[in-house]
């Protein structure tokens, strides 16, 4: 008797780490378990229905492809990861400090943020010829485009996030005397972090589809261009299978920058913000 009230509590600590795990290996395996049974079914109406390779490949073809095209397909994959990093690096830069300066007034929001909203309804397509004119160089033009869109999110995020904090805690430091510059280190910033990790994950998206789109736009073309360039250089070649490659290549990458800013998300919040704590009902 006494034995089995020893092992009681060993069980019910082990019972929510066991739990804890379960929950870990099906977060991973499920959409695991998803993308393979949809990889089947598409390999299997390809090898039913009979359709040409040049219309839709199969699975096998595009692995092929993946492989014997790796060399052609990496360095255009690198400049495409180059710039959408670069860009989103600056869209964090220019977001978060304009943010700061847009939150300093009433009056200096209500002047400046109209042009950054200006900015993000007018389609990049639009105004992307423009910026080939005045852009020094072609990378400096898909840069700039990639910036652009990812500019907005991080700024409308920020700023939403500078202005809710709580008045109370804001009235608690005017009685302590903090300066405005204190007032936006120890407060501010800090409650604003969920809303900037926000943007941070819409925004690493949008920088890649940005990068994607304005090479579409600049038509660049060589062995600098990155993978948007290759999709192009294999729809006019009827090479259906390095198209399905690159579009995979683009899609892992995509995937990649959201598991990293999720990461990022979740070591920042995961101590303290309601967002990502685990509850227990």
């Amino acid at each position: 008797m006494s034995t089995d009230i020893a092992d009681a509590p060993a069980a019910s600590l082990s019972n929510p780490m066991t739990a804890k795990r379960r929950d870990i290996v099906l977060r991973i395996a499920v959409p695991f378990a998803t993308v393979a049974a949809l990889v089947v079914v598409w390999g299997l109406y390809v090898k039913l229905s009979g359709v040409a390779p040049y219309i839709l490949p199969g699975p096998g073809a595009v692995a092929s492809a993946f492989v014997s095209d790796w060399g052609t397909l990496a360095p255009a994959l690198w400049v495409t990861t180059k710039i959408t990093f670069m860009s989103l690096l600056l869209a964090l830069v220019g977001g978060v400090g304009f943010a700061i300066f847009l939150v300093q007034s009433r009056w200096i929001e209500i002047a400046f943020y109209p042009l950054a909203v200006i900015l993000q309804v007018t389609p990049i397509v639009a105004i992307s010829p423009l910026i080939l004119i005045y852009a020094p160089s072609t990378q400096v033009a898909l840069l700039i485009c990639a910036f652009l869109v990812a500019f907005f999110p991080i700024l409308s995020n920020m700023v939403q996030g500078l202005k809710s904090v709580d008045h109370n805690l804001i009235n608690l430091f005017e009685l302590y005397g903090a300066s405005r510059w204190q007032t936006l280190l120890y407060l501010k910033l800090p409650a604003a972090q969920p809303y900037f990790m926000t943007g941070l994950r819409i925004g690493g998206g949008l920088a890649l589809i940005a990068a994607v789109v304005a090479e579409f736009a600049a038509g660049s073309a060589g062995a600098g261009s990155g993978l948007a360039f290759r999709l192009l250089e294999a729809q006019y070649r009827m090479n259906i299978p390095r198209l399905f490659a690159a579009l995979l290549m683009l899609s892992l990458l995509g995937v990649a920058i959201f598991v990293i800013t999720s990461f990022i998300s979740w070591l920042s919040l995961h101590r303290w913000h309601e967002s990502s704590l685990k509850r227990e009902n």
